[in-house]
């Protein structure tokens, strides 16, 4: 019987090579203790490259999750185990362990040949040089006991050693005391068409389980309870999953028929994925074949009566800009999703950034200002990318929803909203109700400043469209330089104007006035929560915002920052919200940057919180 030792929770690094199902183990482990209860946090990052080169530092791919029983914001700054299935992965990563920690170790991928592609000095092996006698070290040749398992199965040695993956899930639902019905239904949907690949799966992730009982290395057991969590029907969520529910719901909701344009990017893809399982909506997705195909004929949904959706990451909406004007020009709504990634250029296509914030802004020929909204977590996806469907459609406007690889990839628990809790979305279609002798003025304006949405093919309601400037209601071509005037400064208003309709922005932790307020935007929130919540428990007076609505900001924004004396941003850009800040509200804020394709920590935060306090 082995010890079992009680934990609040606990952050495992999975690290191999791409082709290792490294990905699949930790997404199936967060799902199990998604299940069992536990709050949860991750970090998939993985290489840019498809197959890049087996055993080495460039092709290692890495899966980090944290759980607990007790709420939890962030991936984790440093992990607890590190499980590493080669020498290449275990160099990559061994800075991200605890000292202290343990390390679960393929002994089959530390062989001669991945030691040199790991680039470790001839003759040196880390398992037997002590370089690793500050960390618990467990050594399984799991490559061994898989092909074990599956002696006499009648697979070939690849298929065989594919299953590797599904052992190490086995030992680690072991060691933490979790079953494996939750994997053993995913296997059997995964290849239901291939049975014996069933079969060699379970076989194998029993072998991981039994391991753990039937060894002789000595090692404990963990137990990490559920946490208490608020009641509800809950499913564990990525962002891109969120974002492709939240635009099912506004469909629904709004009564629109929902059209998705797209063209192939990471990481935005998995929207488009999860939405065309979704036809029982009416969703009709559309892979173009480009960029400028996809917003082009999201546009003319829209001009349809239909709710207009297109995505992709920072090059193809640079791609897209010159419709995107288009869309504003012709006041349509269109909801434009920029999951950003690490740039300029193709950059970092698998990396996370927020480099992309001034693009949405002021990223257009012209004056051709857009709303933009950003998600915070991956849950909040669905929250964020509902609002922005509900100000397109009132507001007759493009909208900006902005999301990055971190969490549009990352995942945690999402508790089922009921239809009835969300907000109304109300849709305004223009009906012929003209006197004898009365034109129709298309883009005649309500309290919003926005214009009734005509159908083409309503009798009475024929109106002309284009990109080139319109005179004010008639929607008529002018060139008259007043009127141009006029309508680049009503543009500008009708943007402006929304702040009217969006709720004052709140502190999300902290007093209302003191020494510092840390501001935030998107992906940064976890990692500034935990941080200004350990800097308040240690006696700081620090104070934290976080924005949802970044053009328009929330109109009592500027008095909440008059009530401190500093002001801190945290951005994973070069400084793009901080010029902003300091524009719209003359504030010395100062900047806190990460621009490494990595999201920040909690520490790294701390330290920048403590530094200004100082």
């Amino acid at each position: 019987m082995k010890n079992v030792e009680v934990k609040q929770d606990v952050v495992i690094l999975f690290a191999g090579d791409s082709g290792d199902g490294i990905q699949l183990t930790g997404a199936q482990f967060t799902a199990t203790n998604a299940l069992f209860g536990n709050d949860v946090s991750t970090f998939p990052n993985f290489p840019a490259e498809i197959r890049a080169p087996q055993g080495t530092l460039p092709g290692v791919s890495g899966f980090q999750l944290r759980f607990g029983s007790v709420e939890i914001f962030t991936p984790g700054d440093i992990s607890d185990v590190l499980v590493v299935m080669n020498a290449a992965a275990l160099k990559a990563n061994l800075k991200q362990l605890k000292i202290g920690g343990t390390v679960i170790a393929n002994t089959d991928g530390f062989d001669p040949k991945n030691l040199g592609l790991a680039k470790y000095p001839a003759g040196v092996n880390p398992l037997k040089d002590g370089s690793l006698d500050k960390y618990h070290v467990i050594e399984i040749d799991v490559t061994k006991l898989t092909r074990n398992a599956l002696s006499g199965s009648g697979l070939g040695t690849k298929e065989t050693d594919r299953s590797k993956n599904m052992f190490v899930l086995g030992f680690i639902c072991w060691m933490y005391n979790r079953g494996l019905d939750h994997s053993v239904d995913f296997i059997k949907e995964q290849f239901k068409k291939r049975p014996e690949l069933i079969d060699a799966n379970l076989k194998v992730l029993n072998a991981g389980f039994s391991y753990g009982d039937t060894t002789e290395t000595p090692m404990s057991r963990y137990e990490v309870k559920a946490a208490p969590m608020a009641k509800g029907e809950y499913r564990n969520m990525t962002g891109n999953q969120a974002t492709a529910l939240g635009l099912i719901a506004a469909s629904q909701k709004s009564g629109l028929t929902l059209f998705y344009g797209s063209y192939p990017i990471t990481p935005a893809s998995d929207i488009l994925h999860e939405l065309s399982k979704h036809k029982n909506f009416g969703v009709k997705t559309f892979q173009a074949e480009d960029e400028i195909a996809a917003v082009t004929s999201a546009i003319g949904a829209s001009f349809g009566g239909n709710l207009g959706v297109t995505a992709s990451s920072g090059p193809g909406i640079a791609l897209k800009t010159e419709a995107i004007g288009l869309a504003l020009m012709l006041e349509l709504p269109l909801v434009i999703c920029n999951v950003q990634r690490g740039g300029p250029s193709t950059g970092l296509p698998t990396k996370t950034e927020q480099a992309d914030l001034l693009q949405a802004i002021y990223g257009r020929n012209g004056e051709a200002p857009v709303p933009v909204i950003a998600a915070s977590t991956p849950s909040d996806c669905f929250d964020a990318v509902y609002e922005a469907c509900r100000i397109a459609i009132e507001h007759m406007t493009p909208v900006f929803f902005l999301s990055d690889g971190y969490i549009a990839n990352g995942a945690e628990p999402w508790a089922f909203p009921k239809a009835a809790e969300l907000p109304v979305i109300n849709v305004q279609f223009a009906k012929n109700d003209l006197k004898e002798g009365e034109k129709f003025l298309p883009y005649k304006r309500n309290d919003k400043l926005a214009r009734k949405w005509a159908i083409p093919g309503t009798k009475g309601l024929e109106h002309r469209i284009g990109g080139i400037e319109k005179e004010n209601e008639t929607g008529n071509i002018s060139y008259d330089p007043e009127n141009h005037e006029f309508m680049v400064k009503l543009r500008a208003e009708r943007v402006e104007k929304i702040a009217d309709f969006i709720p004052h922005q709140k502190i999300d932790n902290g007093k209302e006035k003191g020494k510092l307020l840390v501001i935030g935007w998107g992906s940064t929130y976890g990692a500034i929560k935990t941080a200004v919540k350990e800097s308040i428990a240690e006696g700081c007076e620090v104070s934290h915002v976080h924005l949802k609505y970044l053009n328009p900001l929330p109109k009592n924004l500027g008095n909440i920052i008059k009530q401190f004396e500093k002001v801190v941003i945290p951005e994973m850009n070069n400084g793009q919200l901080i010029k902003i800040i300091r524009d719209k509200f003359l504030v010395d804020a100062k900047g806190l940057n990460k621009i490494k394709g990595m999201p920040f920590t909690t520490g790294e935060v701390k330290s920048k919180i403590l530094e200004m306090l100082k």
